[in-house]
């Protein structure tokens, strides 16, 4: 009887002591894993740890300035929070890190995995780029909006960029822009002869052929070049970001609306490699970061401009005008003719052009009886 006492009591310390090691090689395999590994074996990677991505975003604005710079600092903030860090970007503002009109090649070589601008700055990579930001006498916001999610220009847009090595998303819009600052009053065509403005994308090859000179400047240049008389006349955006430059301080002349610009996207370009290699998840952060912040640039421009259009007047004594008739109509006929021409420049262009100029006559019948009308109405 003592005998099976004793075996008894030897078979309970011996499972408790198994039990004991078994619980402690657990234990051990645990803390390995949240630490991920051990100094045995460092490389052993924590199944729920996550790697950290840096990302630099590259900028062609002045850091945070309205509208324009807070936006692609809020998509770069979003896309950090909404990945709880583990994809982390770093912006740049023009000129930080690269020069403004050099966000593309950044990009595109992987200097930089992100950037925030227009695609009409880069119109000498391809003559149909400014479609997908704005071209003369083109899409409104809500209709380019609809273009190039609904309308198949999101796919013409991945074909082209696809060719640098890079993926754009549509990351903000100013609305329609004022057709700019001049430092005499424009009466007549011939006002436009010899003037020498500042002025991106195809709207410059419109503004070459009414006599005027186009120049290209990124946004912190354009005041200097005012001020010093190496141009006459610019168009930026409108009144909320022309304020902040301070041009009322070099001329009182101001039109508006522009014929160049009636919705202008921004774009948060994105290196194509680098985005396809992040995973699914990520991928829609990025995603939706960027077409967040695409509807809430456009609510900030609307009511920025309103209250800065007061400002410029009542305190500045801005003379804000229309352009005359006549000057319009020269606007609008060059412009058709200057973009239809693109779909000369290849196989691609002619299908970016053919896919934009039926959205663009499908929407304009519609347009008496939806917000044209209205407006046109409300007065």
């Amino acid at each position: 009887m003592k005998n099976k006492k004793k075996l008894l009591k030897r078979r309970q310390v011996l499972i408790g002591a198994t039990a004991l090691t078994a619980a402690t090689g657990l234990l051990a395999s645990c803390k390995e894993n949240v630490d991920g590994g051990t100094p045995e074996n460092p490389s052993k990677s924590s199944a729920i740890s996550k790697e950290i991505i840096e990302w630099k975003m590259v900028t062609t604005w002045p850091k945070n300035f309205p509208g324009l710079g807070t936006g692609a600092q809020r998509i770069a903030d979003s896309i950090t929070a909404m990945s709880d860090g583990q994809l982390n970007v770093k912006l740049y503002a023009g000129g930080e890190l690269v020069p403004p009109f050099e966000c593309f090649d950044a990009v595109s070589q992987g200097t930089a995995q992100m950037s925030h601008g227009a695609s009409y700055y880069w119109i000498n990579k391809n003559r149909s780029m400014p479609f997908f930001a704005t071209v003369p006498g083109g899409l409104t916001a809500q209709e380019h909006d609809a273009w190039i999610h609904y309308g198949g220009g999101q796919e013409l847009w991945d074909e082209l960029y696809a060719e640098f090595n890079l993926k754009g998303f549509l990351g903000g819009n100013s609305g329609v822009q004022m057709g700019g600052w001049f430092k005499k009053e424009i009466n007549t065509l011939n006002d436009f002869k010899g003037l020498k403005m500042r002025m991106p994308g195809l709207g410059a090859e419109v503004i070459n052929r009414m006599g005027a000179t186009a120049i290209s400047l990124p946004g912190g240049e354009i005041m200097p070049a005012l001020e010093s008389g190496a141009i006459d006349a610019t168009e930026w955006v409108g009144p909320y970001n022309d304020l902040a430059f301070g041009f009322y301080q070099a001329t009182k002349y101001y039109y508006g609306p522009g014929f160049h610009e009636p919705g202008t996207h921004t774009e948060c370009m994105v290196n194509k490699k680098e985005y396809d290699s992040l995973p699914k998840n990520l991928q829609k952060i990025v995603e939706h970061a960027c077409v967040s912040e695409n509807n809430r640039m456009l609510a900030e421009f609307t009511r920025g401009n309103s209250a800065a259009q007061r400002k410029l007047i009542n305190e500045h004594g801005v003379i804000i005008n229309n352009f005359p008739k006549e000057v319009y109509n020269t606007m609008f006929k060059l412009s058709e003719e200057v973009v239809a021409e693109t779909a000369n420049e290849g196989e691609i262009n002619k299908r970016i052009y053919n896919s934009w100029i039926k959205f663009k006559e499908d929407v304009r019948e519609r347009a008496p009886f939806s917000e044209q009308g209205y407006m046109e109405r409300r007065g």
